[in-house]
């Protein structure tokens, strides 16, 4: 199986750049131009490089940002046939992979990703006279522009800002500065390492709360890997979690209608009216094809149709700015409903084969038990060798009984009936 919830992603090794080269040329053959970019992976070179022949093999003229956030190859992708970002978006260094998108940003069904199941083994290249070219271009300029021409940044207003030694730091201090607004940055540099974990969890950033306090912030804008995922802390250094980032960016963008995961709180359903979709950011990009005007996942990645269907951590930086110069954003924060949400992983290698055991349709879809006061959600990680279950509650005791539930189910291996 090549794609999971969110692209390919796998550790690398030759079977990766094989896959790269192999997927090239089938995307490469089904269009006439690919515009293509990746993290700051040290991987990312020769990846991007076997994917550009595979697609150049195949026919198909092929165009390189360079280093670059997921979200500004998306919008690039809007003048090709397709986009293609070399990411293991917030996995740890030693993972990379392909996420591939249309041109309106979103990523690709899971239709077309079954097409190139089917066919990306098979020899796809052209003669010697009719290979694609390839070619190099700025995609961050007309990118930043767009972001600043939908957005208001409010200057003079003072943020922290980590972008995790990622692809976010070719962007992000560049549209702080040039909307006036003053930061102070940490891990604003693009390297192949990561000085913190990619993913932007709590655990993960103990040091913000203090670089709030002491540069008197009006917060903290986060970004993971590739800059598809954005995470914040208010004014008051707290940590916002991702369902009450959700009820912030509805409230702010004045979202009647939501599109959102099934792992997030019911909470959000005392904010908009809400659409629910399996986990993974392409559902919800797919979904909001249909309609609505806002969707995301708490994981950290918002999607805003009305500029792409990727999610879009730049352009959240964006928006988090303008609305931390109108808002105190702690006291907003604190009028949501809380709910106790728990979230936890757990390694294995099995977690695809244990979730169809249980009697699950689709093991990244997982399985939901809902009572009358609180839920659970038991799926596989389709980015990761885990299974994650998320639980909450209209109190923590409820809660902690839903997780319990849950893990109780995966220990006894039993499907539900």
């Amino acid at each position: 199986m090549l794609f999971g919830s969110s692209g390919i992603r796998r550790p690398f090794g030759p079977e990766l750049i094989k896959t790269a080269l192999e997927v090239g040329g089938c995307v490469g053959a089904s269009c006439s131009s690919i515009i293509t970019a990746r993290d700051a992976r040290t991987t990312g070179p020769l990846l991007e490089a076997a994917f550009t022949a595979g697609a150049a093999a195949a026919g198909c003229r092929v165009v390189s940002g360079g280093v670059a956030p997921t979200p500004t190859v998306a919008y690039a992708a809007r003048h090709h046939d397709a986009g293609c970002m070399v990411t293991a978006s917030h996995n740890p260094e030693e993972y990379n992979g392909l996420k591939l998108m249309n041109p309106d940003g979103s990523a690709f069904s899971l239709a077309r990703q079954q097409e190139i199941e089917d066919t990306y083994i098979l020899p796809h290249t052209t003669g010697w006279n009719q290979q694609g070219e390839t070619d190099h271009a700025d995609i961050i300029g007309p990118y930043l522009d767009a972001i600043l021409d939908a957005v208001s940044l409010p200057e003079g207003l003072h943020v922290v800002l980590d972008c995790g030694n990622g692809a976010a730091s070719r962007v992000t201090p560049v549209l702080l500065r040039r909307g006036g607004i003053r930061y102070t940055g940490i891990n604003c540099t693009v390297q192949g390492f990561f000085a913190r974990p990619s993913e932007p969890l709590r655990e993960n950033l103990p040091y913000i709360p203090a670089m709030v306090k002491q540069a008197g912030a009006a917060g903290a804008l986060i970004h993971d890997g590739d800059a598809d995922r954005f995470m914040a802390f208010d004014n008051k250094g707290n940590y916002i979690s991702g369902d009450h980032l959700l009820m912030l960016f509805a409230e702010w963008t004045g979202a009647t209608t939501v599109v959102t995961t099934v792992d997030a709180s019911m909470g959000i359903e005392e904010v908009a009216t809400v659409r629910r979709t399996p986990v993974g950011d392409s559902f919800v990009s797919e979904a909001l094809v249909s309609g609505g005007d806002f969707g995301g996942e708490p994981s950290g990645s918002w999607i805003f149709p009305a500029h792409s269907l990727c999610p879009d951590g730049p352009y959240a930086a964006a928006l988090f700015c303008a609305m931390a110069a109108e808002w105190d954003v702690a006291e907003k924060v604190a009028s949501y409903p809380h709910y106790p949400i728990i979230r936890r992983s757990f390694r294995r290698e099995d977690g695809r084969g244990l979730l169809l055991a249980l009697g699950a349709e689709n093991p990244t879809d997982g399985i939901r038990i809902e009572e009358e006061d609180g839920w659970c959600l038991i799926r596989a990680s389709g980015t990761e060798p885990k299974v994650r279950i998320t639980a909450e509650g209209r109190d923590a005791e409820t809660a902690e009984k839903m997780a319990q539930k849950g893990e109780d189910l995966l220990r006894s291996g039993e499907p539900i009936h």
